[in-house]
């Protein structure tokens, strides 16, 4: 979220969890090992029933490594391109790398808010957040967010903050009687 309306203030900002980058990098680590392998066993012009091409193996090594990291940059700059922003006002949701899809939900039409959260993602600190809000066409489900029941909890607490909810006490020193009969 670029700007902040006036008078809002940012409670919390992320990123979907560090593991679906980890998740989205198995694929090419998988090829890597292959090809170091293959490095060695196949195309190895030590080993008699190989087979041996001059310079396969660097050119074979160099377009793994390239198409590795290229696909790095293609899973970095998507899990960035995914931005979760809770303030005293809204929920923004932002996605998209060359077009932005942004979708805005204010705190004060926030019915409920979930969390669900499988064993890995207990252990991991992530899971996920449906918030029904009125007027909405069904739940905007935020995956893989970090610490999903702060965010769970804090959206309650915006809430009940915009629609004058809150606790209420007793002013500070003020007589409160220990029976309402006054007996």
């Amino acid at each position: 979220m670029s700007k902040l309306l006036p008078g809002e203030n940012l409670v919390l900002k992320d990123h979907p969890h560090w593991i679906t980058v980890v998740g989205s990098l198995i694929l090419p680590a998988v090829l890597v090992i292959a090809v170091v392998i293959a490095d060695f066993t196949i195309f190895s012009p030590n080993n008699v029933n190989s087979i041996y091409v001059p310079h396969l193996r660097t050119f074979l090594s160099l377009g793994i490594a390239a198409l590795a990291l290229l696909w790095l940059m293609v899973v970095w700059i998507g899990w960035r391109s995914i931005t979760y922003t809770l303030t005293d006002q809204r929920i923004t949701i932002q996605t998209g790398v060359f077009s932005r899809q942004e979708k805005i939900i204010p705190v004060d039409r926030v019915q409920d808010c979930t969390t669900r959260q499988s064993i890995i993602g207990r252990i991991f600190g992530y899971g996920r957040v449906e918030i029904d809000a009125a007027g909405a066409q069904g739940a905007e489900v935020l995956d893989y967010l970090p610490k999903p029941g702060e965010f769970r909890d804090q959206v309650f607490i915006q809430s009940e903050k915009r629609r004058g909810g809150g606790t209420s006490a007793a002013p500070t020193g003020a007589h409160v009687p220990a029976n309402s009969s006054g007996v």
